[in-house]
């Protein structure tokens, strides 16, 4: 996306040490300080995290890739980032907020059914993997600080994403539109099935339209990410990822519609347009929407209400209702959970699932609580995209992308630390030094 992010200072310039625009310069007893920036290397590890929860299941590639290979490559990118943030904030630096707390929490019910190897041993492996993911986010955290800048690596990284789906479905459409998914769009160079590409168009969608209304990109920057991806999110026919998009922007830009012509500009040509396109549209959008199943299939979720039913018939002990039995591959009976909440009461109990429930409470909270502000309204977004897909999609219990989008949200309501004031000189701050002559000087 265009432009540089600013740090705690007005849009469009840098943070000035020690003065404000309109003031004179910071009183002599007044110690300059510097503004934090962030380094590079952060977008990297970003990166990585990104890398780590794309998963190794999926559809066929083009060139086939060993699933071992995949995992090595996947959780390689894990180590990685959590060694290059370690380098980056040697001195453990961290800023401490209630969304990192309670994810460190969610930890003890991970363990604790885990250790039961009821889900057998690769339950610690995924235990192991939590607590690393959730360690990383630790040591990233002394940059979170309400500006933009993990916007921009979620963006620029999940389009990058995007790119390869966009060179899979150019190199060969047949893998990348298989049967074998209805024709719906799929990774054809890494494994990523539909709910995936969509649920990545849809964020990196609804983030770059902020941007542009709160003027931190210019739209010519903004198009280039946004047509792709809706086209891209059109292939998939991902009901979740569309309908999370639509709510999460309404959201979104009604947080900012009190304070921003260009949020009130923008809200009412969307409702014009919605109208227009559901008076002239609503056969095609219904026969889009319904993806050639049948009535019946679309009530119970294309069979996703089944595993649920059964899932919660099932017979559980005290334990297993607490803690859950062990992080697993979010399935049921061989078949997907496709739900977080159940996924994590499965997995985790009660327990988990308050906490997860917490984090939504405590993030919505605070967002509410917020004067209306570009880095709300993109909280907000994110908050209520991950609330909506987490009825049809599990991951908040485990390193997923709904964490780390999650993770974004509180980076933007995390309050800016305080800047680190220069070394000062023991002569007294802005007193003027006087100049020794060379022959008063001590001659040794």
């Amino acid at each position: 996306m265009g432009g540089n992010p600013t740090r705690g200072g007005p849009p469009g310039g840098p943070d000035t040490a020690g003065t404000r625009p309109g003031a004179g310069p910071c009183p002599a007893n007044t110690p300059r300080s510097t503004p934090r920036s962030t380094p590079k290397t952060v977008g990297m590890v970003w990166g990585l995290l990104i890398l780590n929860t794309l998963g190794s299941a999926g559809a066929k590639t083009i060139v086939p890739l060993p699933r071992s290979l995949i995992q090595l490559v996947t959780m390689g990118s894990l180590v990685a980032a959590f060694t290059l943030a370690l380098a980056l904030n040697l001195r453990l630096r961290v800023h401490a907020g209630a969304f990192l707390f309670l994810l460190t929490l969610l930890l003890v019910p991970s363990v604790i059914s885990s250790a039961h190897l009821q889900s057998g041993f690769g339950a610690l492996f995924r235990c192991s993997r939590l607590a690393l993911f959730i360690g990383t986010l630790w040591l990233l955290s002394r940059w979170w600080d309400g500006g933009m800048t993990f916007v921009r690596h979620h963006i620029r990284m999940y389009f990058a994403v995007l790119g390869s789906v966009a060179a899979g479905l150019v190199a060969s459409p047949g893998a990348a539109m298989p049967d074998l998914y209805g024709g719906r769009l799929v990774g054809a160079l890494w494994p990523l099935t539909p709910p995936q590409i969509g649920q990545y168009a849809a964020v990196i969608t609804g983030l770059a339209v902020l941007l542009v209304l709160g003027r931190r990109t210019d739209r010519a920057s903004a198009a280039v990410v946004i047509v792709p991806s809706l086209a891209l999110l059109a292939l998939t026919h991902t009901r979740t990822a569309t309908l999370g998009l639509f709510i999460g922007l309404t959201l979104a830009v009604g947080s900012l519609v009190l304070t921003s012509a260009a949020a009130r500009r923008f809200f009412t040509w969307a409702v014009l347009c919605a109208v227009v396109a559901a008076v002239g549209l609503s056969s095609a959008l219904q026969t889009w929407f319904l993806r050639g199943q049948s009535q019946e299939n679309f009530s119970n979720l294309t069979g996703r209400a089944k595993v649920w039913d059964a899932l919660l018939a099932a017979p559980r002990t005290t334990t297993e209702q607490l803690f859950g039995v062990g992080l697993g591959d979010k399935s049921f009976g061989g078949l997907p959970i496709d739900n977080s909440w159940l996924a994590v009461y499965n997995e985790q109990g009660l327990t988990g699932a308050a906490i997860v429930a917490a984090v939504f409470v405590v993030l919505g909270g605070v967002a509410l609580l917020r004067p209306p502000s570009l880095s709300r309204a993109c909280a907000i977004f994110l908050i209520s995209y991950c609330a909506i897909a987490s009825y049809t999609e599990a991951g908040l219990g485990d390193a997923s992308p709904y964490l780390l989008h999650l993770a974004v949200a509180a980076s933007l309501l995390a309050t800016p630390a305080a800047a680190e004031p220069l070394a000062t000189s023991l002569a007294t701050p802005g007193a003027p030094r006087r100049r020794t002559p060379r022959w008063a000087g001590d001659r040794r």
